[in-house]
């Protein structure tokens, strides 16, 4: 079982900064794809950006050149700064992994969330 915790949300004048954090935690034997969805009150959940591996990175066309999506393999965590926030990045945000778990010949593929964390962007 592969575990996602965030943190870094909070509430912020539209224009400033915030940083998320999700790391990933438990049987993990590779992780491909991580990234961050959201989900504004009274919408669907939509993707807000995601990075492979490799570090190849794909951003919703809202927040292109705003956020910006790293990634650290070596502790199996994702970051996304996001500037110059607006009132309508106000969302629950979601981290989002998948890969495979398990040991030696025992693997499995997973696809995990974490819990949430809210980002208000208002003044």
């Amino acid at each position: 079982q592969v575990q996602l915790v965030e943190s870094g949300g909070g509430l912020v004048q539209p224009g400033g900064s915030l940083r998320l954090s999700c790391a990933a935690s438990g049987n993990i034997f590779s992780i491909n794809g991580m990234g961050w969805y959201r989900q504004a009150p009274g919408k669907e959940r939509e993707l807000a950006a995601t990075i492979t591996k490799g570090g190849t990175t794909n951003y919703a066309d809202s927040v292109q050149g705003r956020f910006t999506l790293s990634r650290d393999n070596a502790k199996n965590t994702v970051y996304l700064q996001m500037n110059s926030l607006k009132p309508e990045d106000t969302a629950v945000y979601y981290c989002n992994a998948d890969g495979l778990s398990g040991y030696g010949y025992d693997l499995r593929p997973f696809r995990s969330w974490g819990q949430g964390t809210q980002v208000t962007v208002s003044s």
